[in-house]
């Protein structure tokens, strides 16, 4: 077994250390380590060789899954440089908060419009804008890693929690919608 888990997660997969990842290259070798890892190929080794075997499995599935989402992979790599990520804080930009309080106005508002689902997509298509510009800054912020930089990356995540958590109440409003036009 040649995977360990003091490796980062990003020498795991054997990519550099950055916040843009190519998705593809991390699936391709995401299925290359499930392959060489995985539990099944090591039926017939000794108990500790296939305790290690869950181990390192369960290692590459939190890898991957921490890559893969801008969201993880922000505070991954932040706290990967000494940041850390306190829960309770939240960001202090007050227009920032503001948008957000009329963002969640308008979800609300969605609910009883004359065309909810259209209403819906409107705000999605908002809110996935929102996280494509944040994640084209925090890609610049982390291509030149200072103590700044670290500190608008760190408070750049705290807006994305906010604008993630946006997109998925409109998801599961979205959802709600569906089932509803359904019955």
């Amino acid at each position: 077994m040649q995977t360990d888990t003091t490796q980062n997660y990003f020498e795991l997969f054997g990519i550099p250390v950055g916040f843009e990842v190519n998705a593809d290259d991390l699936r391709d070798r995401y299925r290359e380590l499930q392959r060489a890892m995985h539990p099944d190929k090591f039926a017939s080794a000794s108990e500790r060789e296939r305790r290690l075997s869950v181990q390192l499995t369960a290692n590459i599935n939190e890898a991957f899954q921490t890559l893969l989402d801008p969201l993880k992979r922000t505070r991954y790599l932040l706290e990967l440089n000494g940041v850390e990520i306190n829960t309770q804080e939240t960001t202090k930009d007050t227009e920032f908060l503001m948008e957000q309080m009329e963002l969640r106005e308008s979800l609300e508002e969605a609910r009883h419009s004359d065309d909810p689902q259209a209403a819906v997509m409107g705000l999605m298509q908002n809110v996935e804008s929102r996280l494509r510009d944040m994640t084209v800054k925090l890609t610049a912020l982390f291509a030149d890693i200072n103590e700044t930089s670290l500190q608008a990356a760190a408070n750049l995540y705290r807006m994305m929690q906010f604008i993630d958590k946006l997109r998925r109440e409109a998801e599961d409003l979205e959802d709600e919608l569906a089932m509803a036009v359904d019955d």
